[in-house]
């Protein structure tokens, strides 16, 4: 990877770590429509005077269909989930939670038509990875079973999304692409935030944690996200989630004093770990072996002598079965 996929990199692990304690702090005074649509309005103003609509508008007005698809999968449903499922989840769990996107888009790879064998430790790595979502999610099931559902749901939504850019949306510069993006998203949930908005003003520290999550976490963030796919590609884009869950311990703990239990300690080892393992290039993984147009041998050309024709003898692709 470049300079500048390593400085996109370190830069969005720190700003995806953030999103969950200002969720936390905001939907305690807002609504999760009136959250999702003020998220998704103020960060495209603050990215639409940077947009050259006269340069860019023909490249987004010809993949409207994707970048709406694009919307609902990155912003409109994760958004809308994740503030749901911190009504009833501390901000650390989320973070933690989310960390198994790389996972899901491991699977997904391993499942798609032609996709990758995963190698045995590739295999192992996911294990891992659940077993400690196991052991997060584990104690909150009795009552939080639908939050968690929640989180989990996000993840896959982050793990399909890079899939859309980088096969669909290659030619639309990121801060347009991310501006257009969140007006989509902002314009969606506006019908509803009309009517769920809050009775008053809210409090100082919720207008605080609503202004750094559409500026930081959601303007800056996304348009960073955008170039990185483009960068380094969507899987190592991913491994993002590898370090933004401790970014999210360790400010639910400062800020919002949340525990950090071994539990906590025990599943961020194995979410973390399995994910680097469940990622990783593996000498053993190889691709499903292509489908042969026939059942012939190759024929391999021998090349010619002098004064002599070229040779045509049978060569097996590989050894017969004995």
């Amino acid at each position: 990877m470049s300079r500048r996929g390593w400085a996109l990199f370190a830069l969005m692990s720190l700003l995806w770590g953030l999103p969950y304690l200002f969720i936390k702090v905001a939907v305690g005074s807002m609504s999760v429509p009136f959250l999702v649509s003020a998220r998704g309005l103020l960060g495209a103003a603050m990215l639409l005077p940077f947009v050259d609509f006269g340069r860019h508008g023909a490249v987004l007005r010809r993949c409207w269909r994707p970048i709406v698809v694009l919307a609902l999968l990155e912003m409109v449903a994760p958004w809308a989930l994740l503030a749901h499922a911190e009504t009833r989840l501390n901000s650390s769990t989320t973070g933690l939670l989310i960390a198994t996107a790389p996972l899901v888009a491991s699977l997904a790879a391993a499942a798609a038509p032609g996709g990758e064998r995963l190698a045995r430790i590739r295999v192992l790595g996911l294990v891992a990875g659940f077993a400690g979502v196991a052991v997060l999610a584990g104690p909150r099931l009795h009552g939080d079973v639908v939050a968690v559902a929640e989180v989990l749901t996000t993840a896959v939504c982050w793990a399909v999304a890079p899939l859309v850019v980088t096969r669909r949306l290659r030619d639309v510069p990121a801060v347009p692409l991310a501006a257009t993006c969140m007006l989509i998203s902002g314009l969606s949930a506006l019908p509803l935030a009309v009517t769920r908005a809050p009775a008053g003003l809210p409090p100082p520290a919720a207008l605080a944690a609503l202004a750094g999550l559409a500026a930081i976490c959601t303007a800056l963030a996304f348009a960073a996200f955008f170039a990185l796919v483009r960068e380094a590609g969507p899987s190592r884009t991913l491994v993002v989630t590898f370090v933004s869950p401790a970014v999210s311990v360790a400010a639910g703990a400062v800020v919002l004093g949340e525990p950090v239990g071994p539990g906590t300690i025990a599943a961020l080892g194995l979410i973390v770990g399995g994910s680097v393992l469940a990622t990783s290039g593996d000498r053993g993984a190889r691709p499903a072996d292509p489908p042969r147009a026939s059942g012939r041998r190759r024929q391999t050309p021998i090349p010619a002598a002098a004064g002599r024709p070229a040779e045509y003898v049978h060569r097996p692709d590989k050894e017969p079965d004995r």
